[in-house]
């Protein structure tokens, strides 16, 4: 999430009315529109190797994978035209399983993903794993499976929700030759596949090696 559009604030009736006739992505929290920010390479790539891991391991299965355009609900269903509450977000990549279930009749708003994969940014991650994630947990009873892919280093992390409905988090996996596998919807993520043709920026020296 970039910088808000402008600091007038919008009911989510404006904003899903707005992004229709949008070319650009935005997304929408409580009020504000912010919108997306282009990608890097590094990230391009990412999402592109992950979306060919599962879709192959999905073709057989009752659930099918979204990547970048489908807008997810993480708010209650407003109840009035003026309502501004509720966060509105592209998530990078999302499964969901059995019949999609949609905001309203546009089908635009997706409301019942089952794991949801960010890819994180510099200018994102603070929110990725803070706001954002909250507001996934809170309200998306769906989802079982929150990933945080990083760009700059080989590291996923795996974040589940169990049968009480706690979450918990594995610990991170940041090998290349290890894999991060989903149970629930049986799909295994190899790290080496994940980053395959992502080059990592090169660490600064140690100076305290050089003396």
């Amino acid at each position: 999430m970039s910088l808000a559009k402008s600091e007038v604030r919008y009911t989510v009736e404006e904003y899903l009315a707005l992004e229709r006739e949008s070319e650009e992505r935005h997304e929408y929290l409580d009020g504000l529109i912010y919108a997306m920010a282009g990608e890097s390479p590094e990230h391009g790539e990412i999402c592109t190797n992950l979306v060919g891991q599962l879709y192959n391991q999905l073709r057989d299965k009752p659930c099918r994978i979204r990547s970048k355009d489908t807008k997810v609900l993480s708010g209650p269903i407003p109840q009035s035209r003026h309502s501004t509450k509720g966060l509105y977000s592209y998530p990078d990549l999302l499964v969901v399983c059995g019949a999609m279930r949609f905001h309203d009749e546009y089908r635009d708003v997706l409301l019942n993903p089952q794991v949801i994969i960010e890819v994180l940014s510099p200018n994102t991650e603070a929110f990725d794993l803070g706001e954002k994630f909250r507001r996934y947990r809170t309200y998306i009873e769906s989802l079982t499976d929150y990933v945080v892919v990083a760009q700059n280093q080989p590291v996923i992390e795996h974040f589940a929700r169990q049968e009480n409905g706690l979450w918990l988090i594995a610990a991170p996996v940041s090998d290349l030759e290890e894999s991060l596998t989903l149970a629930s919807i049986d799909c295994t993520l190899r790290l080496a596949d994940v980053y395959d043709r992502v080059t990592f920026p090169e660490e600064a020296p140690d100076p305290t090696e050089e003396e």
